[in-house]
């Protein structure tokens, strides 16, 4: 037996528990990782408090957890990208996670070979921020070189990664963010950075051809207002609305999280040249797992990722 941290049904952080449980026969096309180490994203909690159950549907109990780096111990049928004793990043299943845990099972397609020269540390971090800033930036928006982005939120994971990927692609960033925030943005190369809590953004003169919302904090009618004529807003908080909405205003795209063998092959390859990499600001146990969990939660600021080691 292995243990994960898991839940019997939606509701707060009270309903966190470390159980044992027995690691499920990877399928076809899947893989089974022991797990080194789990970063924490938004997502985890946003999944246990029930606002995807129309994707996670009601079965129990259900585990917690999207993203991790580890070892292959074995292969479902069809793999053809892994074999077992393969260094591996990437995200569990949406529908059924279970990243914060000793091993998890998870697609061949949401996995990739982690580099050389990039910790299992720094690996675990870069899944749903990575993928979230690429499925914005080049499958919505068709970032180009020369263009310029604007990333609300570009002290948070997925700003970093966005403010990263923006400039691999060679686009020009501005941004907003906290005040102790700022000086690591710059130290990213973004150009102009205004502090959220000091600006009001509808007041800001320069247009942009990507406006991205990465803090989930931005009115749409804002992110519409910093575009140029033919300028795309990444809108990071979809709501049935919105989607209705986008249909209608192509210049609003919203985002949801959607990894790919490409995306994270990208990713990888990023990574191993030194061109991406999320700080990691604390790292703690299984053992105390839910208790930074419960923190993060409430409104606990690390500034950068908070980790969990599973050995």
């Amino acid at each position: 037996m292995r243990k994960r941290i898991q839940y019997d049904k939606y509701g707060g952080p009270e309903l966190m528990q470390l159980k044992d449980f027995k690691l499920a026969t990877p399928g076809k096309g899947q893989v089974a990782v022991k797990v080194a180490f789990a970063a924490i994203n938004p997502i985890d909690w946003k999944l246990r408090n029930g606002q995807m159950k129309i994707v996670t549907g009601n079965k129990f109990p259900r585990a917690m957890g999207m993203d991790f780096s580890g070892t292959v111990i074995s292969v479902g049928a069809g793999v053809t990208r892994f074999k077992v004793g393969d260094a591996v990043f990437g995200l569990a299943p949406v529908k059924e996670t279970g990243a914060l845990g000793q091993a998890v099972v998870t697609n061949e397609s949401s996995l990739a070979k982690k580099p050389d020269n990039v910790s299992f540390e720094d690996a675990a971090c870069l899944g749903t921020p990575g993928i979230t800033a690429w499925n914005g930036l080049v499958d919505k928006a068709k970032l180009k070189a020369g263009m310029s982005v604007f990333v609300n939120g570009c002290g948070g994971a997925v700003g970093e990664a966005t403010v990263q990927i923006a400039q691999m692609l060679g686009a020009t960033v501005s941004g907003s963010c906290s005040a102790e925030a700022m000086e690591r943005a710059r130290s990213l190369g973004v150009q102009t950075i205004y502090d959220y809590r000091a600006s009001d953004l509808s007041k800001v003169n320069e247009r942009y051809d990507v406006v991205y919302d990465t803090a989930a904090t931005m009115t749409t009618a804002v992110g519409l207002g910093l575009l140029r004529q033919e300028g795309v807003f990444l809108d990071l908080n979809p709501t049935p609305g919105k989607f209705i909405r986008a249909i209608f205003n192509r210049r609003l795209k919203p985002i949801v999280c959607t990894p790919r063998p490409d995306i994270l092959d990208r990713l990888a390859l990023a990574a191993q040249e030194g061109k991406f990499r999320l700080p990691v600001a604390e790292i703690v146990p299984l053992s105390e797992a839910i208790q930074l969990l419960t923190a993060l939660e409430a409104g606990r600021k690390l500034g950068g990722k908070g980790l969990v080691a599973m050995d």
